[in-house]
């Protein structure tokens, strides 16, 4: 399995990771995404939205890790599931559900 962390203890954000908090995120970080997704619908210069794109990330990131230290196993046991079934949402249900239930949808 891929690891969840760093050597620090940051959240690495995989595809895995992601995959597996996308829910959360797009709860949690919606006004940072959608006035990121605003920008660039009105100015394609990708130049005039990297304050936005920057708020969006830091919001995905700041989640990652909130989620890592609330639910660390759960967290751990579905993106290791996720990684394992490349990113396959109906094989790791199981796991998906421990985590949902560890670290609600808010």
């Amino acid at each position: 399995m891929a690891n969840v962390v760093d050597a620090a203890g940051e959240p690495i954000p995989t595809s895995s990771v992601l995959m597996a908090a996308a829910k959360h995120i797009e709860i949690n970080c919606m006004p940072e995404n959608v006035e990121f997704l605003k920008c660039k619908k009105k100015d394609p210069n990708p130049e005039k939205c990297l304050d936005k794109g920057r708020q969006a990330t830091r919001c995905a990131l700041g989640l990652l890790k909130d989620l890592y230290q609330r639910c660390k196993e759960p967290m751990e046991g579905y993106a290791g599931c996720m990684y394992y079934h490349t990113n396959e949402f109906d094989l790791c249900r199981k796991q998906q559900q421990a985590f949902e239930k560890a670290c609600p949808l808010q």
